[in-house]
């Protein structure tokens, strides 16, 4: 199972880094602002009605996603591991997400380079916290799921 575990954090260590590839795109667009001053809404509703509205929403279902597979990585982190260090870092990324949030809220709704500076350093700590876990995990001894049957009658060797 630690394998797969491996795949699934590496995969939502990536996803993380494209969210944040396309935060910054939404930012340098200036879309951030173009659902008005409506969080988690937008244009009035659940649908963009324009292109950089588009942008926007995508950028936060994007954002909605990764943060399940940040969820999943973490209860596969305390599911499958007993090393300290890769449960805190996943532990970390999961317990920033919350903050990650309420602060891209505050980017709408607030908007100023304060704002934008703590969502964007909070991004970095859940990426960093990730990519450690990822690492980490990778770092660790492949754990065995059943015993190796080297004799016939299907029963671990004495060897």
């Amino acid at each position: 199972m630690g394998s797969r575990f491996r795949r699934f954090a590496a995969f939502t260590t990536a996803l993380t880094f494209i969210l944040i590839l396309l935060g910054v795109y939404t930012a340098a667009m200036g879309a951030g602002l173009s659902c008005g001053q409506q969080w988690p809404f937008c244009d009035g509703g659940l649908i963009p009605q324009t292109v950089p509205s588009f942008i926007e929403w995508f950028h936060r279902l994007v954002a909605m996603v990764t943060g399940f597979f940040i969820l999943g990585t973490t209860i596969g982190a305390w599911k499958y591991y007993d090393s300290t260090r890769i449960r805190a870092a996943a532990t970390l990324a999961l317990v920033v997400l919350p903050v990650q949030v309420l602060l891209g809220g505050a980017t709408v709704l607030i908007y100023g380079p304060l704002v934008q500076t703590a969502h964007h350093a909070a991004a970095m700590v859940i990426f960093s916290s990730l990519l450690a876990t990822t690492l980490w995990a990778y770092e660790e001894p492949q754990q065995a799921t059943a015993p190796a049957t080297d004799s016939p009658g299907g029963y671990p060797s004495d060897d």
